[in-house]
């Protein structure tokens, strides 16, 4: 029987939030974690701008460790330093 570690695959928007449990086989990867959470089916049409594991990010073929939380990612809607200018400006 083939050893199995524990990941959680992560994604969240201004309105929603997904958290996703679960169970893959030892050197699989972040794509499998992906796939198997089913995340992607309830998000029609979203395709990830990137995707990391804790904050960091990684390809999608990077193999996972017990405990590892995959991330997607979203687009920036506005860049970061343009609403710090918006903020300053009010």
């Amino acid at each position: 029987m083939a050893e199995t570690i524990h990941v959680e695959v992560a994604y969240a928007d201004p309105q929603r939030q997904f958290l996703r449990s679960v169970e893959v086989v030892a050197g699989s990867t972040v794509a499998d974690a992906i796939a198997a959470s089913g995340i992607l089916a309830q998000l029609p049409g979203f395709v990830p701008a990137g995707i990391g594991i804790f904050g960091r990010t990684v390809a999608p073929d990077a193999r996972l460790r017990e405990g590892d939380r995959v991330e997607l990612y979203r687009s920036l809607r506005i860049d970061p330093k343009q609403a710090r200018r918006n903020r300053v400006r009010r």
